[in-house]
C-alpha cells in the first residue's frame, strides 16, 4: 500500500515540481533579459546600481530553479520506471545535470561580475551569457529530445505534446544565442508538461483495481 501511494504521488511531484521550475526559471531569464538587453554584444557598456540590483535578483532564484529541476526530473524519471530505454535514460539523467552544472557555472561566472566590479566586467559577462545561452540551452534541448521520447514511448505524451517538445528541442539547439529571448523556450516547454502531468492526474480512488497508471479506466 506505502509502495503504491508513493506512485502515485510521483505525477503530482513532476507536476508541481516543473511548475516551480518554470516559473523560476523564466522569471530569472526575464530579469537577465531586462537588466542586460544586449546580451554580451553589450558587455563594455557600464552597469548601474538599478540594472546590478535585478541581475542579483535573478541569480538568487537561479539555484532554487536548478533544484526545483533536479525533482521534476527525478520524478519523470520514476514515472517511466522499469518500462525505460538504458540508453535513452541515460543521456536523459545526463544531460539534466549537465544543464544544472551549466546553469550554475553561468549564475556563478554572473554572481563574480557583480562582485569584481567593472574591471573584468567583458570578460565576465561574456562567460556567464555563453554559458547559458549556448551550453544551458543546447544540454536543455537534449533533455527535452530525450524526455519527449520517453514520454512517447511509454504513451504518456500525446502526439500534438511530442511534436510541440521536437520543435521546442529544435528552437534551443539550433537557434540559441542567435535569438533573444529564445531561452523562455525550455521553461516554458516545463510548464506545458507540466500542466499535462497535473492535469491528467486522477484522485486515488478513481482508477480501478489493477489497472495502470495512465491507463482508461
Amino acid at each position: 500500500m506505502r509502495q503504491t501511494r508513493r506512485r502515485l504521488g510521483t505525477p503530482r511531484a513532476a507536476g508541481i515540481a516543473g511548475t516551480v521550475f518554470a516559473i523560476l526559471m523564466a522569471a530569472a531569464i526575464v530579469l537577465m533579459r531586462l537588466a542586460l538587453p544586449g546580451g554580451a554584444d553589450g558587455a563594455d557598456v557600464a552597469v548601474n546600481a538599478g540594472q546590478r540590483h535585478t541581475v542579483r535578483t535573478a541569480l538568487e532564484l537561479l539555484p532554487y530553479a536548478g533544484i526545483a529541476f533536479l525533482w521534476f526530473m527525478g520524478a519523470l524519471r520514476e514515472q517511466a520506471g522499469a518500462g525505460e530505454d538504458r540508453f535513452v535514460s541515460t543521456v536523459f539523467l545526463g544531460s539534466g545535470l549537465v544543464f544544472v552544472a551549466t546553469l550554475f557555472a553561468s549564475a556563478a561566472a554572473a554572481g563574480a561580475l557583480l562582485a569584481e566590479g567593472q574591471d573584468h566586467s567583458a570578460f565576465g559577462r561574456q562567460f556567464a551569457y555563453a554559458m547559458l545561452t549556448t551550453y544551458a540551452m543546447r544540454m536543455a534541448a537534449v533533455f527535452v529530445f530525450t524526455a519527449s521520447t520517453i514520454g512517447h514511448r511509454l504513451g504518456v505524451f500525446p502526439r500534438p505534446l511530442v511534436v510541440l517538445s521536437y520543435l521546442a528541442g529544435l528552437t534551443l539547439l539550433v537557434v540559441g544565442a542567435n535569438l533573444p529571448w529564445s531561452e523562455l523556450v525550455f521553461p516554458g516547454w516545463a510548464l506545458i508538461v507540466s500542466v499535462h502531468i497535473l492535469r491528467g492526474r486522477r484522485p486515488d480512488g478513481s482508477r480501478p483495481a489493477g489497472a495502470r497508471p495512465g491507463a482508461p479506466a
